[in-house]
């Protein structure tokens, strides 16, 4: 018996269950996620920003390899899977999905070079993207090929003359790369139209020889020298002059972000929206006021322009703050302004029906979820903060917390529950506040290890009927006496209730709380923009 009770005893997350288990970061032990869920990972929140445990060198390099295995495994599959994530705007920034493009490129089977060459105008759908991807395949070591040569014709070829034409002006020159270097390098053929050899040639620098879009003929209409404003505003709103392709001493004149307000893009737009207040376009009770909220409000406008939710959660942190994120530049917030673009973050994600199920949110509040996400002033904990408004906003019966963990938490020693429940806490936000207000509801909150067991374990002592667990984590946990999968299987039995968990993966690192053998548990990526259905439908089902 005394030999029966060692092994049944509880398992610190310090030490591993059994052999499927991998330590983390931080020393403890969880579970590896397959390595398509983790270039899934990759795609949706990059490597750029460094966690609290890992360099952002140090991660990258990891999921460079991950991406060489997947590429290893189904090549086919990789790049499909790629272009869905970047076609369907799932990501927040393309930088990912072009790197792993370019990890394609450069491969040493040619049939990967195939795939992910012939992906290249599926996911670069601007000439930034062009730019960025010939930069990182040519960093990687590619040369400039026949294949390589041919893609990039294929890009110029493939878009419509208009769409070409408007690339020319807007994206002249990114970096290190331009539209003349490359068609120079490319020669695209031109189907023998004379009006897209004449925008070749011009793009070259050279005579056109013919007739050139309007766009492009407004655009150097606009940078005549002494044409007069009154003309330039004509030909902005004539002909959707972006103010890229605008005289330098345009770009801080508030009558002409006034006249680009209606045709802007929508990720340019909300990336703008404090210069403009800040330049007096945006003013309280003013027409372009009233055209951002209306923009802001059009869902279809926002899933079509594939506008993140991120991005606008971003853009909403830094215009609500009256000041720019590097100190340059301070504003007056147009409350309309901010009102709209808290309805257009929910409006972001796909549509999602409720599951009608009991939900416990558990949001990790610890020490290690204070690194910045993606690179951006926001942190993990705080965007946890905002992903867990998505949910309350559709589900009736919620319940939030935040944990952290030993010295903050519930924790044996001598058989007696030490440190009360300091250090899970239930948290008083809601979807009828702005999305800051919930923000700084966790922002506040002090800082510790991590135990991803504690919300099983509240649940269970609190006698709380829970029919899911949303747990938004790194999965950095370590200072628990029990194993988050040990805490529900625990809560399962003793309720009766065949609860599900989902982890909701805050960083592109490589573990999960979630047991991959359990049919119960599910592992999604944070801020996918579809991650909300995908929960909701598998807590359903």
């Amino acid at each position: 018996m005394k030999y029966a009770g060692l092994i049944a005893a509880d398992v610190p997350q310090s030490e591993p269950l059994n052999a499927r288990q991998v330590k983390n970061n931080a020393g403890g032990f969880v579970f590896a996620i397959d390595n398509w869920a983790r270039l899934d990972r990759f795609l949706i929140l990059g490597s750029d920003a460094p966690t609290y445990y890992q360099t952002a060198r140090a991660l990258t390099r990891e999921n460079a390899k991950v991406v060489d295995e997947c590429y290893a495994a189904d090549p086919a599959r990789t790049v499909a899977r790629t272009v869905e994530i970047s076609d369907q705007g799932r990501a927040p920034k393309n930088d990912p999905a072009i790197f792993v493009l370019a990890i394609g490129a450069v491969h040493a089977d040619q049939k990967v070079r195939q795939l992910a060459l012939a992906a290249v105008p599926k996911i670069c759908r601007t000439a930034t993207h062009l730019f960025q991807f010939v930069k990182a395949a040519r960093s990687l070591g590619r040369g400039w090929g026949r294949s390589l040569k041919t893609a990039i014709a294929n890009w110029y070829n493939s878009k419509s003359l208009d769409d070409v034409a408007y690339q020319a002006i807007k994206y002249r020159e990114r970096e290190g790369y331009s539209h003349k270097r490359l068609l120079q390098t490319a020669h695209p053929a031109a189907s023998e139209s004379p009006a897209r050899i004449a925008l070749y040639r011009w793009m070259r620098g050279l005579d056109p020889g013919g007739e050139l879009p309007a766009i492009v003929q407004a655009h150097l209409k606009a940078m005549t020298p002494d044409l007069g404003k009154g003309h330039v505003l004509d030909l902005i709103k004539e002909h959707r002059l972006p103010w890229e392709a605008l005289p330098t001493e345009y770009n801080g004149d508030p009558d002409a972000w006034r006249a680009m307000l209606p045709t802007l893009g929508l990720g340019a737009m909300v990336r703008n929206l404090g210069n403009m207040s800040r330049l007096g376009a945006i003013k309280p009770l003013s027409e372009s006021e009233a055209v951002v909220v209306s923009r802001l409000s059009d869902e279809s406008a926002i899933r079509k322009s594939r506008l993140h939710p991120f991005s606008i959660l971003l853009a909403m942190a830094v215009y609500s703050s009256g000041r720019g994120v590097r100190g340059a530049g301070a504003w007056d917030p147009s409350r309309a302004v901010v009102d709209a673009l808290d309805g257009a973050f929910y409006k972001a994600f796909a549509n999602v029906q409720a599951s009608g199920k009991r939900i416990l949110i558990a949001l990790d509040v610890s020490g290690s979820m204070g690194s910045p996400i993606m690179g951006s002033p926001i942190s993990c904990r705080d965007a946890t903060a905002a992903l867990a408004l998505v949910t309350m906003s559709t589900e009736k019966q919620t319940h939030v917390v935040g944990f952290t963990s030993a010295g903050h938490a519930q924790r044996r020693y001598g058989g007696q529950w030490g440190g009360g429940e300091a250090g899970l806490s239930p948290l008083a936000i809601s979807p009828r506040q702005r999305l800051t207000d919930a923000v700084r509801a966790v922002s506040n909150l002090p800082f510790g290890g991590t135990d991803c067991a504690l919300p099983m374990l509240y649940a269970l002592e609190k006698g709380l009927e829970v029919d899911a667990f949303y747990v938004y984590t790194d999965s950095e946990t370590w200072a628990g006496d029990v194993h988050p999968v040990k805490a529900l299987q625990q809560y399962r039995q003793k309720t009766g209730i065949p609860a599900k968990l989902v982890v909701v993966g805050m960083t592109s690192t490589g573990f999960s709380i979630a047991d991959p053998s359990d049919a119960g548990m599910l592992d999604v990526v944070g801020f996918d923009a579809a991650a909300p259905l995908v929960m909701a439908d598998f807590v359903r089902g």
